[in-house]
């Protein structure tokens, strides 16, 4: 409506004005003769301007008037044009690139799909923007979704592609075109692009050869009624048994505050379900989703919503998530300073657990000059282990996943050792927990140890030994620690508040009120005068994390009399804390495919970090990566230390087949001692990322245009394209001028000014 006023009123489209440079084209003779005019006038204005009889006001509107005449003849006089650079007819060549994915069957385009629109206008012969485009430029057609390629027949698009990949898109008509004189190449497209790589680098070969881009966006940018799983956070690995708390984003319009189930499945075996209420129009919402991992092996946990009444895209309300789940026996080293209670319950919880063992240290008696420390060991493996007390070699500690170290005081270790419980988190990757009582913190004289580096907590080195009387707290949960994996004390969160309240006081004697800049505080604790201190707290050290729990009875928990003797409060609490301990901790071979959802044909990068005993790199291994299919097929893909980082190992494959591959990983030192071994998985199934943020992106088409010199249309506006290509001035041009002197403005300009003239004096009895 906007571009056929100002067509009518300045005669030409807004785009001509817009790519045209504007000159007057009056001769020599003519511009004296302006000249002449102009002085005339001038001198006619300023007698007028001397009239007595009129008043201050009177003169200066009617002097405007006349000024403004003046102008509008002068400029018509001086010959006003536009010098347009304008493409010559068959000459050049126009590369139309057409969206041929998925998300072109939205169904948001009038109400039709966006391909409907793509087919009319560019998809037939006889379509009338390719009739339009063909009168003037030479063709060459291109469809891309995965990949692009040139389309013999428009009859070919079947909108079923799986990715839309622009940068490829663009690359392949800029090669194919290069030489060629180009006016410009029309981007049909939603700009749905998914691809991995970003689109700086296309967008600069572009505009290195000179190549405008028009994109046509077809869609609208924001959907009116949909609900989408836009995200869902999970593990790679998980330990069997595991109490998993899961991050699921939705969105949504069109809905907001309307129930739905949120339903997670297993194999067509529903494994969790829960009412959610769905946020605001264009919110966010993250949902807590909790389930048991029960089933060994690489599982593929499908999240899903159902389908909503009138719903524009229903593929978007489905996510899946591949998890593997590892059925071994996490092994944690306890060292305990005195004979307590807190052992014995620690480990009969965990003892309750197949997935743990805890091997207990305790010392029974603390050295003396004739004898050294005495030690109790529970759960070893062999009579070797642990045979002189704490390891005094980084391979020996290092085979342990996790450390609980209850009270013991720093002095009992050497300067090596206590650099090695920091390098068991730092280096090794491993967790630590460290227990609260009289020799615990900077009680025990950890504070300037290399440990106290490590902790969540600051350490006072002017500690005058533990607190007494020990205070009461009553616990709870922080707002992060309400929904922390390693705080859950019951299987349904509804239940949670009602158990901390009624769980007894525990005591501590080490008062910690401070954590370091990078800590999450999970529990706290109130004395009877209402002061808080910390009860659990953690943060990630190098690889690993370490935990403070600065409290020395969890086990009345367990024994208070307020208790029953059937609950099970106690062993949740530590055998999910235990299990929080030690997830994620990195096994010596350790294997990660990139990425770890693709399609047939779609190279996967994988990368493998390969260490000795005492988790330094191995940088001269013979490494082989066994890829099994879902057929059975096997390959071996040699890999290739990077160079780069110490230990790493990369390669490549590319899947033939739909299903679930698995790689190995493992080989041999150059010495040929055997390195180990490491496991994960790859889904190779048809992407829906296609329907995921549907809408169409105008911002990103609206850069490549900008970019390259180029226009932007929406799908209402496309007429104009022809045109704007005429005009880009690219290719193979020729100068035009276009006369403006007898644009319509002009004309109704002097006329309105005219009229003014005489209704004023009129209405000031001056006529």
């Amino acid at each position: 409506m906007l571009d056929s006023i100002f067509s009518f009123l300045f005669k030409y489209q807004y785009l001509v004005f817009e790519q045209g440079k504007f000159t007057f084209g009056a001769s020599q003779r003519m511009w004296l003769t302006t000249a002449v005019v102009a002085a005339g006038a001038l001198y006619a204005l300023w007698t007028y301007r001397q009239v007595a009889a009129l008043a201050v006001r009177d003169r200066a509107v009617l002097l405007g008037l006349r000024v403004g005449l003046v102008l509008i003849v002068l400029f018509g006089l001086l010959r006003p044009m536009l010098q347009l650079k304008v493409a010559v007819p068959q000459q050049n060549f126009v590369g139309i690139i057409l969206d041929d994915s998925r998300s072109m069957q939205v169904a948001d385009h009038n109400g039709q799909p966006r391909s409907t629109f793509t087919t009319e206008q560019f998809g037939r012969p006889d379509s009338a923007m390719l009739t339009a485009l063909g009168k003037r430029f030479n063709l060459r057609i291109f469809r891309f979704s995965s990949t692009p390629e040139r389309l013999q027949s428009t009859a070919d698009l079947k909108f079923e592609g799986t990715a839309t990949r622009l940068g490829d898109a663009l690359d392949r008509a800029r090669n194919e075109l290069s030489g060629l004189p180009v006016a410009g190449l029309v981007l049909v497209t939603d700009g749905s692009d998914n691809a991995e790589r970003t689109i700086d680098e296309s967008i600069a070969g572009l505009k290195s050869q000179g190549m405008p881009v028009f994109p046509v966006g077809v869609g609208r940018d924001r959907l009116t009624r949909d609900v989408q799983l836009t995200r869902v956070e999970t593990p790679v690995k998980t330990l069997k048994g595991a109490s998993l708390i899961l991050d699921v984003v939705v969105t949504q319009v069109g809905y907001a505050g309307r129930k739905v189930p949120l339903v997670v499945e297993d194999a067509g075996r529903v494994v969790s379900q829960q009412e959610i209420v769905l946020p605001g129009d264009g919110e966010s919402q993250t949902v807590k989703v909790r389930l048991k991992a029960s089933d060994v092996g690489p599982r593929s946990y499908v999240f899903s919503i159902p389908t909503q009444p009138d719903e524009e895209v229903a593929q978007n309300n489905q996510r899946d998530a591949l998890i593997e789940v590892i059925n071994r026996r996490e092994k944690i080293l306890y060292l305990e300073g005195e004979p307590r209670p807190e052992p014995k319950f620690i480990r009969q919880a965990t003892d309750l657990d197949d997935n743990l063992q805890v091997v207990l240290l305790q010392r029974t008696a603390e050295a003396t000059v004739n004898a050294p420390d005495k030690y109790l060991r529970l759960g070893v493996d062999g009579p070797e282990e642990l045979a002189g007390g704490f390891p005094l070699k980084r391979e020996e500690l290092f085979q342990y996943r996790g450390i609980i170290l209850g009270t013991v005081e720093a002095s009992a270790f050497t300067p090596e050792q206590q650099r090695m419980l920091e390098d068991f988190v730092d280096v090794r990757g491993g967790g630590l927990l460290a227990l609260g009582g009289p020799r615990s913190f900077s009680e025990g004289g950890w504070a300037g140890t290399p440990l106290a580096e490590a902790m969540p907590v600051v350490l006072d080195r002017g500690s005058r030994g533990p607190q007494y009387p020990p205070a009461e707290l009553m616990v709870r949960p922080t707002r992060v620690g309400i929904n922390h994996p390693s705080t859950q004390i019951t299987d349904k969160e509804a239940d949670a508040a009602a158990k901390w309240r009624d769980l007894p006081p525990l005591t501590s004697l080490n008062p910690l009120r401070e954590t370091k800049p990078g800590a999450t505080v999970l529990l706290t604790g109130a004395d009877e005068r209402g002061r808080e201190q910390i009860v659990l707290a953690s943060q990630r050290y190098g690889r690993g994390k370490v935990l403070a729990l600065p409290v020395q009875d969890t086990w009345l928990w367990r024994m208070h009399a307020k208790m029953d003797v059937k609950d099970p409060t106690f062993h949740t609490f530590w055998q999910r804390l235990a299990r929080w301990l030690v997830d994620g901790v990195p096994d010596r071979v350790s294997i990660a495919a990139a990425p770890a959802r693709v399609q047939k044909g779609e190279p996967v990068s994988l990368s493998a970090e390969i260490l000795d005993p005492e988790y330094k790199g191995i940088n001269d291994g013979h490494i082989t990566a066994h890829v099994t299919a879902p057929s059975g097929k096997v390959e071996d893909v040699a890999m290739e230390w990077t160079v780069e980082h110490e230990g790493e190992y990369r390669a490549r494959f590319t899947p033939s087949e739909d299903g679930l591959y698995k790689v190995a990983v493992g080989g041999t030192t150059a010495a040929s001692v055997d390195v180990g071994r490491g496991n994960t998985s790859v889904k190779v199934a048809p992407s829906d990322r296609e329907y995921f943020d549907a809408a169409m992106r105008a911002p990103l088409l609206e850069r490549i245009a900008e970019e390259t010199e180029g226009r932007f249309y929406r799908a209402k506006d496309v007429a104009e394209l022809t045109d704007a290509i005429t005009y880009s001035g690219k290719g193979i041009t020729v100068v035009e001028e276009r006369e403006l002197w007898d644009m319509p403005i002009n004309l109704i300009l002097l006329l309105g000014l005219m009229g003014g003239e005489w209704l004023y004096r009129r209405a000031r009895g001056l006529a």
